[in-house]
């Protein structure tokens, strides 16, 4: 038994799997936005989304967006598709507070922003960025 002599790419480690209660949902609307801000932002060149939940807010928890790298261990969740996609970056630490989650943007008389429907939450605060568990 002869050795090949062809060099082999280095593999590199799979992100963690995700079982389907844990797919976090974005809207064509909200990845469209995504996409926008990407475009427009030069601090989101070569960088993807980060969803994240962090302590604080009015009801112990808020939601954060980001353009950010992805870390070892981060969960990588493809949303929309074709030229419409995106990939979204979640820690290990927001996973269990964002399973199931659907991301929106709103556009209204009001104002705009992205809008977080968590089943996970047990309350929210009237602003609607913080949340408890």
């Amino acid at each position: 038994m002869g050795s090949s002599t062809e060099a082999q790419a280095p593999e590199t480690a799979p992100g963690p799997q995700l079982s389907p209660n844990q797919l976090i949902i974005f809207t064509p609307a909200a990845v469209g936005k995504v996409i926008s801000f990407a475009q427009t932002s030069p601090e989101a060149e070569g960088k993807q989304l980060r969803l994240y939940v962090q302590g604080g807010g009015c009801s112990g928890f808020e939601y954060g967006f980001k353009f950010d790298e992805r870390k070892e261990g981060d969960y990588v969740l493809p949303q929309g598709h074709g030229e419409e996609s995106i990939e979204v970056l979640v820690d290990p630490f927001s996973l269990p507070f964002l399973q199931s989650c659907t991301i929106d943007y709103y556009e209204d008389f009001a104002g705009s922003g992205f809008k977080v429907s968590n089943p996970n939450a047990t309350g929210t605060c009237g602003c609607g960025h913080s949340f408890s568990t």
